[in-house]
Formats: C-alpha cells, structure tokens, sequence
C-alpha cells in the first residue's frame, strides 16, 4: 500500500532571492552578482532593468537607481571590497572596491550607512578603470 506524505513545502520567493545573480555592464566591463535575501534585493531586482550614470568618489563607483528605501536594521558604512550595497541618502547602488576619501587605514567606508543586498561573484577591483560618467546598465541575468 502507497501512503502519501504530505508535500513539502518550499519558499520560492526566498530560494529565487537568494540564488538570483544581477549583472552590471559598464562601457567595457562586466560584473555579475549574487542577490541576498533581504528587501532591498527584492526591491532592487524587481525594478530591473535599470540604467543610469556612474558617478566615482576614491575607489567607490555609485550610480542613481528609480528605488527609494529606508535604511535597513544592519545597514552599516563599512563594507568588504565585492559587497555591493545600496544607499538610502543618495538613492544610488554604490561598489566600494577600496579606499574612498573617509576610509579608515584600508578599509572601505561608504558616505554613511548602506543597505547591503548583493555580493560580487568576480574581483571588483576591475571597477577602478570605470571613471565618473561612465553608462551602467543592471539586468537580471
């Protein structure tokens, strides 16, 4: 005799979230990353694609993006070098990929407190050679 289980029940929402990649074109360079699960990535994902202008400030290169939110309860201004976060007093996705004109030694500090919402799966450091000006497009991958 064949007894049923009952079904399992699986959050897609969350598991797409957490396994959904992004991809950032700039003028001749491409970075992919992957979304946390966090309402910013939600945000952030379902208003793709986006496209903007890259503004630099040290090693940091931001962008204004058509989202508006709130701090999240562990936003915070320093960050790892491939964290990407974004930034609820400018409206912008900042990529810190080191020192910006407040770091501390050779940390990464951001104007003031981010939301963290996705992490580079390729080394940003690449994204020194992208100056102010520079056309930057965000699609889902």
């Amino acid at each position: 005799m064949h007894v049923a289980s009952a079904p399992e029940t699986i959050d897609f929402k969350q598991t797409v979230a957490a396994m959904a990649r992004i991809r950032f074109e700039f003028a001749n360079l491409t970075l992919d990353a992957e979304l946390l699960d966090t309402p910013t990535a939600r945000a952030i994902a379902s208003a793709l694609p986006i496209s903007s202008s890259t503004l630099t400030w040290g090693e940091e290169v931001y962008f204004e993006v058509p989202v508006k939110l709130p701090a999240e309860k562990d936003a915070r201004a320093v960050v790892v070098p491939g964290e990407i976060a974004y930034w609820p007093e400018g409206h912008c996705i900042a990529l810190g990929c080191g020192r910006t004109p407040i770091s501390r030694s050779s940390e990464t500090r951001l104007a003031s407190p981010c939301n963290i919402f996705a992490r580079a799966v390729s080394d940003v450091k690449a994204l020194a050679k992208v100056g102010a000006g520079t056309a930057v497009k965000v699609s889902k991958v």
